[in-house]
């Protein structure tokens, strides 16, 4: 047999003998020195054989094993304690200590003098840790009901599902969950002593908003807070937890960073229930700032209850009015009707309430002062003048006849005057709203040469129009100047000259919000320079002591001349004086304006405009005024106006 030899045993008392030649022995045993290789026969008779019983090969795959092993260990090692070594201490800590967030307290919002508009009030609210709930399904199911008892309006079911996506051990089930808010106070005082024995289950007393309504159009410029919805949640990241409040709309939503402050964090150590029992170390918190308005609660107030009672007298039921300070874009008064009270949503609007709000047809949650588009009528009358002038198209002498319209082919545009104005240069033309002279500057007649869509729209922009002037709200449209592409391309129509006609009497498909109206106004009002619109005047810390005032520098000036601002407020002036709002010479100061009366269909009244700033010398305030659906902008729009001018440089000012 190949690779074999025998093992002669040797008589000798030695048991390790080497002798000279082929064999060595060996306690007994003889070896052929030039045979060893890996086996050996008993010589005893036995006839055991020894040999090669184990594969060499094999030792290649145990000490592969071996070492695969070693590196899944060294891998897990790693992913446990440095790749995921944070979330497990995380967990484990969470077991022990915990961070507990301090609350900051949101910053309060003042009007221009002052006066508290929202304040923060106690509320309730309930919250789980799922992490720390019984793990006993029967008891857990206990435990639900029983704070269902205590609680009204708790959904066993709804809870249930909220607890049945959530995996215990996570981080995810270690951070609050929302059950409900706005506790009552004796229900929440029971909550509270049994709420000790019960693990997972937190009573938290958070604040919310109440709102101070002098009027209640000041919900579109409060706006209010609600709870932190999910999708808000994963867009703002670690700033909130899902039992949070947040701005929703208005002031409370744009300034929402200054406001909320910045959360303090204090580290605790919890029992077997996680209740805390002792308080390791903390973080102060740092409260928000508090707001103050340019707004004027009792303007505001004032300005809607004169609304209220016209629309009243003539049966309408939605109007927008606007007051501003033309020399820094201060907003005195944003009055947008119907309002509603935003402390319904505060508190947590029930559906049915919501419902009634959302289906009524005059729509009270939409801030049409800012998001309304409309169809400007005449108050753009003042921008095409200045344009004209500006361009060189005529200039302050430059008259035309106006002799009830102008006929271009089988179309007729007509003056509001049957038989015209007669002879009618610019500031008649503003006074009296004279369309023949704003047909002849808009697109030209004859050999006469006008501005052409491409001017009107870029003067229209410089004056505000066409985009959003920047206020610090959200939900501002941008109003709309058409363009020759832009009809070409939606409507698959040329631009004819009468659509430029139409555009330079501000109708047609130009559209502007009652605060873009007020804007360009102010430009005239001020002498020439373009502010942006603004709410909130200050910044104060918690103390009510000054952070920083708002920015008011212009956005543009000097893009219309001293001379040519000059002639188009006298035009105004006339409108006064000698034209088309000869009722406001009751109000005791000299104010400027500009009528309006915009078609927008067919079937339903036009809407009544006017715009205007007072004194006229040295202007403190502009005002814009539109009704839907008013009718005449002189008959309608013009004594709302003037009653609050009234009121405001008589009663209000020598207060």
């Amino acid at each position: 047999m190949k690779n074999r030899f025998k093992i002669k045993k040797e008589n000798s008392d030695n048991p390790f003998v080497v002798q000279e030649g082929r064999y060595k022995k060996i306690e007994g045993y003889s070896f052929r020195t030039s045979w060893i290789e890996d086996s050996y026969v008993d010589e005893a008779g036995t006839g055991e054989i020894v040999g090669n019983s184990f594969d060499v090969g094999k030792i290649r795959f145990i000490v592969f094993f071996v070492l695969f092993f070693i590196s899944f260990i060294f891998f897990r090692l790693v992913q446990l304690q440095v790749a995921k070594g944070d979330y497990y201490y995380g967990m484990a800590e969470g077991n022990r200590i915990r961070i507990e967030r301090i609350e900051a307290k949101r910053g309060v919002i003042y009007d221009r003098n002052m006066i508290p508009l929202v304040r923060n009030v106690a509320n309730f609210l309930l919250y789980f840790v799922p992490s720390d709930l019984p793990r006993d399904p029967i008891e857990k199911e206990e435990l639900i009901k029983n704070i269902s008892n205590l609680i009204d309006g708790i959904d066993e079911k709804e809870i249930n599902e909220k607890l049945s996506k959530l995996e215990i051990g996570t981080l995810e089930s270690m951070q609050p969950l929302f059950i409900v808010d706005d506790i009552a106070y004796e229900a929440a005082m029971k909550l509270y002593l049994q709420s000790q024995n019960m693990p997972g289950v937190v009573l938290s007393n958070k604040s919310r908003r109440e709102y101070n309504l002098y009027a209640d159009t000041l919900s579109h410029v409060l706006g209010y807070t609600g709870k932190i919805n999910e999708k808000e949640l994963s867009q703002y990241g670690d700033e909130y937890l899902m039992i949070d409040y947040i701005g929703k709309t208005g002031v409370e939503y744009f300034w929402e960073n200054e406001l909320k402050g910045n959360s303090g964090k204090r580290h605790v150590e919890v029992n077997a229930l996680g209740k805390k029992s002792k308080i390791l170390g903390s973080e102060e918190a740092e409260d928000g700032h508090n707001l103050v308005l340019s707004i004027d609660a009792l303007v505001q107030k004032k300005l809607e209850e004169i609304l209220v009672s016209y629309l009243e007298k003539i049966n309408k039921e939605k109007a927008s009015g606007v007051v501003m300070n033309p020399n820094n874009g201060e907003i005195i008064a944003l009055v947008s009707y119907p309002g509603y009270n935003n402390n319904l949503f505060a508190q947590g609007i029930s559906q049915n309430d919501y419902d009634e709000l959302i289906n009524r047809t005059d729509n009270p949650l939409f801030n049409r002062a800012i998001s309304g588009e409309f169809p400007s009528g005449s108050t753009i009358k003042p921008v095409i003048s200045a344009a004209a002038l500006e361009e060189g198209i005529i200039n302050e002498n430059t008259s035309f006849n106006s002799v009830g319209g102008i006929r271009i082919g089988q179309w007729f545009f007509p003056d509001w005057k049957a038989g015209g104005h007669g002879i009618t240069n610019v500031r008649k033309a503003i006074a009296q709203s004279v369309n023949t002279f704003f047909y002849f500057i808009g697109e030209g007649y004859d050999n006469f040469v006008g501005l052409g869509v491409d001017k009107i729209v870029k003067y229209g922009r410089l004056f505000g129009m066409g985009e959003q002037t920047g206020i610090d709200l959200v939900g501002e449209a941008s109003g709309f100047l058409p363009t020759k592409e832009w009809k070409e391309k939606t409507k698959g129509e040329m631009w004819y000259i009468g659509d430029t006609y139409h555009m330079a009497i501000g109708q047609g498909d130009v559209l502007v919000t009652p605060l873009q109206v007020a804007l360009f106004t102010s430009v005239f009002a001020n002498g020439g320079s373009l502010y942006r619109p603004h709410i909130v005047k200050q910044l104060l810390n918690s103390n009510d002591h000054l952070v920083s005032d708002i920015d008011t520098a212009p956005i543009r000036d000097g893009f219309i001349s001293d001379q040519n601002i000059e002639i188009v407020r006298e035009g105004m002036r006339q409108t006064i004086t000698d034209g088309s709002a000869r009722s406001m010479q009751s109000v005791p100061v000299a104010v400027a304006g500009k009528t309006g009366t915009a078609q927008w269909s067919s079937k339903y009244d036009y809407h009544a405009w006017f715009t205007g700033f007072a004194p006229y010398e040295n202007p403190e305030l502009v005002i814009t005024i539109l009704v839907e659906e008013g009718g005449g902008g002189d008959v309608v729009a013009v004594p709302i106006a003037r009653e609050f001018l009234i009121w405001y440089f008589g009663e209000y000012k020598n207060e």
